[in-house]
């Protein structure tokens, strides 16, 4: 009986730690369940937080190509404003009124973001180059000239595309000054470039089958037959006029070059920003001293308020070019930001549909895609030899040139 009970006693304590532990396996189904949704919501968690990760890894990747694109975009609004002054209101702006303006601020701005970034030989530079800082100011200062004044009776895609002829014109120059290399490809890519530029200038004696402009017809849209349909009316000029103002955008690029060349000189004697502020006041000062002593200029005073809207915006335009371009490549390969430079064109051709109602002829698309070819083919033969990336490239006309920077490897005099 005693056996019996004892048996019964250990029945009932199986039984029990049966239940027990099925209880315990219930609790860790229902915990394991609950758990569920905590790893499945760290799992949705995880995905966002990588997802988010790879955004910003490719914005920081990407932010200087960005800077070096909106620099760009006021690059090609500072082209139009100036054309309107130029050409658009009956109070006409002249070229040198327009750099005094731009440059102006520029100088003013510049000046107070070095002071406030304690620049290293703010505010003259290093002495032993200031004669060279001197000198690519003045050529600057006419190359801006040039090409400011050559507006007054060129598209503003024909006058930009110009501008592409940098590269070619600064290898050209650095090989009769310097004496650097000038490759058979560079002579070739040359004489391509020229010929585009006879494309967009049209003369006369190549292209006789324009004739003479009649009156109120622009003979830039020769195979455009509907009625302009612009902002403002297009600005016609004649074919003296044209070939003149290429002309003289082509001696605009030539001061661009001799600019670039001096700073190749400089290497990294000078801060380029220190650089950047010579050519602006250089240019504020010498447009200034032209129109106060030549007797058939004076400044002009805007007579409404988008005359003056115009002349602010191309001080602050001209300035964020300057900065954008500088912290642009200063945070990206010059042989990726290159390639940006010629969003210009695309941005000009827009503007000028917009705003005048004006398409470019065949001629000038295809001189201008000579021009174009040729300016990329020199940038990519000048960047093959592997070279250390210093980021000294500071303005317009320089950022034109890809990495080649042969005073890279000069040591500091």
């Amino acid at each position: 009986m005693s056996h019996g009970s004892i048996n019964s006693r250990e029945d009932l304590a199986k039984s029990s730690n049966a239940i027990v532990q099925s209880s315990q396996v219930g609790d860790d189904g229902f915990q394991s369940e609950s758990a569920t949704p905590t790893v499945r919501q760290q799992a949705e968690e995880d995905k966002r937080h990588t997802i988010w990760q790879k955004l910003k890894g490719f914005y920081e990747r990407n932010f200087g190509l960005l800077l070096v694109f909106l620099a760009q975009v006021f690059g090609s609004l500072m082209t139009m404003t100036t054309r309107l002054l130029e050409t658009s209101f009956e109070t006409k702006f002249h070229a040198l009124q327009i750099i005094f303006v731009r440059m102006l601020a520029t100088g003013v701005l510049g000046s107070l973001y070095m002071w406030h970034k304690n620049v290293p030989d703010f505010l003259f530079g290093r002495r032993d180059v200031r004669g060279l800082l001197v000198v690519r100011g003045l050529a600057g200062f006419m190359g801006l000239f040039c090409s400011y004044y050559s507006l007054s009776y060129l598209n503003i895609s024909d006058a930009t595309v110009i501008s592409f002829l940098v590269p070619t014109m600064t290898a050209l120059l650095c090989f009769v000054a310097l004496r650097e290399p000038f490759t058979v490809r560079e002579a070739i890519a040359g004489l391509v470039a020229f010929a585009g530029v006879l494309f967009i200038a049209r003369p006369t004696f190549l292209f006789s089958q324009h004739g003479e402009q009649k009156p109120g017809e622009d003979i830039t849209r020769i195979f455009v037959t509907d009625k302009s349909q612009g902002i403002v009316p297009a600005v016609p000029a004649t074919p003296a006029e044209r070939a003149g103002a290429v002309l003289l955008a082509v001696v605009g690029t030539l001061g661009a070059a001799a600019a670039y060349s001096t700073i190749r000189v400089i290497g990294k004697r000078a801060h380029s920003l220190v650089s950047v502020n010579y050519f602006a006041v250089l240019a504020t000062v010498g447009s200034f001293f032209i129109i106060l002593v030549h007797p058939d200029l004076q400044f002009e005073t805007p007579q409404n308020a988008t005359q003056w809207t115009l002349l602010v915006a191309i001080g602050i335009a001209g300035f964020l070019l300057q900065f954008l371009l500088t912290e642009g490549l200063q945070r990206e390969k010059a042989g990726r930001a290159t390639n940006l430079i010629y969003t210009q064109m695309v941005f000009a051709l827009v503007l000028e549909r917009v705003v005048w109602g004006t398409t470019p002829p065949i001629e000038s698309l295809f001189g201008s895609a000579l021009i174009i070819s040729s300016a990329i083919w020199v940038s990519l033969q000048r960047n093959k030899p592997a070279t250390k990336h210093i980021a000294a490239v500071s303005d317009e006309e320089q950022s034109l040139l890809g990495d080649s920077t042969p005073t890279e490897d000069r040591e500091d005099r």
